[in-house]
């Protein structure tokens, strides 16, 4: 998956959770909150939103030998896992810190959906390529 797909998810990842927690604090149903178009089967019978989707196609499947040592399987999953958690939390992190600087810098005139929504366009514009 690009990088900047994931950005746009992290910022779905992050709008959904601001759309569960004001129909928590407005006493409705969080659940009902998760938009139909981004759920996934998990596999147990519950959905869960662009998180779950994100998770499921990212992170690979690792093969460990049966008869693999505890060190060898940490060195494979370190290895499967890494570039993909560290894809994700750099996403993270850039949208953390375009919150965070539009917070320190006093911006009243904005919420925090508008400053995604204004990272989302950058990254729609190929501000954050990994060419670029």
């Amino acid at each position: 998956m690009e990088r900047a797909e994931v950005l746009k998810r992290v910022i779905g990842i992050l709008t959904e959770a601001q759309d569960m927690r004001r129909a928590a604090e407005a006493g409705e149903d969080a659940a009902d909150e998760v938009h139909d178009a981004d759920e996934v089967y998990d596999g147990e019978g519950a959905s869960g939103g662009v998180a779950t989707q994100l998770l499921n196609e990212m992170l690979p499947s690792i093969r460990v030998p049966a008869d693999a040592t505890p060190r060898e399987v940490a060195a494979l999953v370190a290895e499967a896992l890494g570039p993909a958690l560290h894809t994700m939390v750099s996403g993270f992190s850039l949208a953390f810190t375009s919150l965070a600087m539009a917070h320190d810098g006093g911006r009243t005139d904005v919420s925090s959906m508008e400053v995604l929504q204004e990272l989302a366009l950058e990254i729609e514009a190929g501000a954050y390529d990994e060419d670029a």
